[in-house]
């Protein structure tokens, strides 16, 4: 067997395409709990080199003949590829990445797609956030999620694809607390001197758990995604022994906003770790540390 046909084979033997694994999250997959995958991305990276074979070099919306040779062989697509705000990126762009992600399954005979979105999905809405629950995003990136999910679930299921969206909460690290801190930082208090408390997931659990739900049967249509226990944004940059400074919060603050974790309780079949700030802090620098090596 030639080489370049035998390392086709090592790719598809793998039963999840992962798309955008260049990104954090792809990322935190390769370090924590790669088992099972192969890889999407636009362009090499480190770790792409130590394993080529089970990587695919292409642009989705550009390249779809290469997605789907891509998907072909795989039970199921992780779509992580996605537009963030304020990266000079359209952030309508996630629908087209999903579709694109949706029709590839259809197309290569995968039966499931997976979708990260975000709580932003939910706007305003306060309390324990349910994925049953009317969405109400209020900005432009919320809405564009929250449209991702909707087309996306409406073509699978003119394509006979199965389609579940990930609302994933703040990620220690990735966020614009404990990940945007500069000098000077500053951080909104409320009338209680308590800062914002939301619900958050460490680097290496957040990995460990997708890795979980990929190995799950069945899924719902959408999927709350984070760690019981909604954690003060103040712990967390104390527990990184990170200095700020606090201000008032403006009346549309919402103090304390958090998931509703009993679909991937359900999910699992058991309860995800609670969040603590100095683990969530622990898991990033350890993620910090093995990225760099790799």
């Amino acid at each position: 067997m030639n080489l370049q046909k035998e390392q086709g084979l090592r790719a598809n033997e793998a039963k999840t395409l992962v798309l955008g694994a260049n990104g954090r999250i792809g990322q935190a997959l390769q370090v924590f709990a790669p088992q099972g995958m192969c890889w999407q991305a636009r362009g090499l990276c480190t770790q792409a080199q130590q394993a080529p074979e089970d990587w695919h070099i292409c642009a989705p919306l550009k390249e779809r003949g290469a997605l789907k040779r891509a998907a072909h062989g795989c039970d199921q697509i992780l779509c992580l590829a996605g537009v963030v705000p304020g990266r000079g990126k359209e952030v309508r762009d996630n629908q087209s990445l999903a579709l694109t992600a949706v029709e590839a399954a259809a197309e290569a005979g995968c039966r499931r797609v997976l979708l990260t979105s975000s709580a932003a999905v939910y706007g305003a809405a306060s309390g324990r956030l349910c994925e049953d629950q009317a969405l109400t995003p209020l900005h432009p990136y919320g809405q564009a999620k929250a449209e991702m999910e909707q087309a996306a679930q409406a073509r699978g299921q003119d394509l006979g694809v199965e389609v579940c969206s990930l609302r994933i909460g703040n990620v220690a690290g990735f966020d614009a607390i404990l990940g945007g801190w500069k000098p000077g930082f500053s951080l909104d208090h409320f009338a209680d001197g308590q800062s914002p408390r939301r619900s958050y997931i460490g680097v290496k659990t957040l990995a460990e758990t997708l890795q979980q739900i990929l190995a799950c049967s069945d899924l719902p249509m959408a999927l709350n995604l984070a760690q019981p226990g909604a954690v003060a944004m103040a712990d967390l940059l104390r527990a990184a022994d990170l200095p700020f400074e606090s201000k008032p919060a403006p009346k549309s603050a919402i103090p304390d906003v958090a998931f509703d974790l009993s679909a991937l309780e359900r999910c699992l079949g058991g309860a995800v770790p609670m969040a603590d700030a100095k683990t969530l802090v622990a898991e990033w620098r350890l993620f910090c540390d093995k990225s760099q090596i790799l």
